[in-house]
């Protein structure tokens, strides 16, 4: 019996690792296509591909006479890329699915949060300046829009297989950018936690096995062409998030409030308080459950796991943490 196939785009970071195992042991036989430039330990068994995505010759040399029956693409960021992977893969592949975001929707003109799927079409805001410091984050939701556009063109013009997973901030045990282990060793130093002034946005994250979980049944149960938002079922204030870790970490929580502004200009922010950001989406996960059938992993549950993740392992130096003096002199 031939074995099932599977092409992972990226897979080197946060939930890659994961995804990669996940898939080997569905039976799949994992094929990984990235740079090669991010270390990773890659499964006895899985076949490595090297090419930047982004460089179409590149990609054409790698997926030439190749068929897959799934296709999980994890750093698909523009739609001239996603052009790109529809038109080489067209007619080899049986299920593509990619990661968007819940910035697809903060880019829109006029929601309010908890996002349907639905609330996708419609008005974008318009662009900011360069030295705006909404540009990057308005330039992320915009070019994901690109890519969902694209794939949503390919699969509704020629039959393309595209399926869009739009996930909020992931929280992972593999997090490369360290948010609640940022947040934990702040927490453990005995010190002050600083956070803006003002109750911000609310917070409604994922775990990264339940992202996982619904890679898994999108392949097998997803609807090409449609999107699907993951996202966990509660919604905190940053406030409530931190004390649930303290709690769940046993140690106190003392907290900071500084304005915006100042942490803003003193260059603390995002790295003192990741989740006290400008751009967090809240998404309503209500198809998901349905056509997908997800049960997501309660935040308690996960924050434990996370913190007993972190306590059982050397400590270890991130970037961000180095401000810490600073975060505390600020008033």
């Amino acid at each position: 019996m031939k074995p099932l196939t599977a092409l992972v785009i990226g897979g080197t970071r946060n939930i890659g690792p994961p995804l990669v195992q996940s898939l080997l042991e569905d039976g799949y036989r994992v094929t990984m296509l990235n740079r090669g430039v991010t270390k990773a330990v890659i499964p006895e068994g899985v076949e490595r591909w090297q090419a930047d995505r982004s460089d179409e010759v590149q990609l054409h040399a790698m997926l030439a006479g190749r068929d897959f029956e799934l296709v999980v693409d994890t750093t698909l960021y523009n739609g001239k890329d996603a052009a790109a992977a529809a038109r080489l893969l067209h007619g080899r592949v049986g299920r593509y699915i990619f990661l968007s975001t819940g910035q697809v929707y903060l880019v829109r003109n006029d929601l309010e949060p908890p996002f349907l799927e639905t609330d996708y079409d419609g008005p974008v805001m318009a662009k900011p300046d360069a030295a705006h410091p909404d540009h990057e984050e308005w330039e992320y939701g915009a070019q994901k829009r690109d890519a969902e556009d694209a794939m949503l063109h390919a699969c509704e013009s020629s039959g393309f297989p595209s399926i869009a997973l739009r996930l909020p901030m992931i929280n992972s045990e593999l997090d490369h950018h360290d948010r609640i282990y940022g947040y934990w060793l702040r927490l453990r130093d005995g010190k002050p936690i600083v956070i803006p002034e003002g109750a911000g946005l609310a917070l409604r994250h994922v775990y990264g096995g339940d992202v996982i979980q619904a890679i898994r049944r999108a392949a097998r149960s997803g609807v090409p062409g449609r999107a699907y938002n993951i996202s966990q079922e509660e919604t905190f204030t940053v406030d409530e998030f931190l004390t649930m870790l303290a709690k769940t970490a046993g140690l106190p929580l003392h907290i900071k409030r500084v304005p915006r502004e100042k942490l803003e200009s003193a260059g603390l922010l995002p790295k003192c308080s990741p989740f006290s950001g400008r751009w967090m989406s809240n998404l309503d996960n209500e198809r998901s459950k349905k056509e997908l059938a997800m049960a997501y992993t309660p935040a308690a549950e996960y924050v434990e796991r996370l913190v007993k993740w972190h306590a059982s392992r050397p400590l270890r130096e991130i970037p961000g943490y180095e401000q810490r003096p600073r975060e505390l002199e600020i008033s």
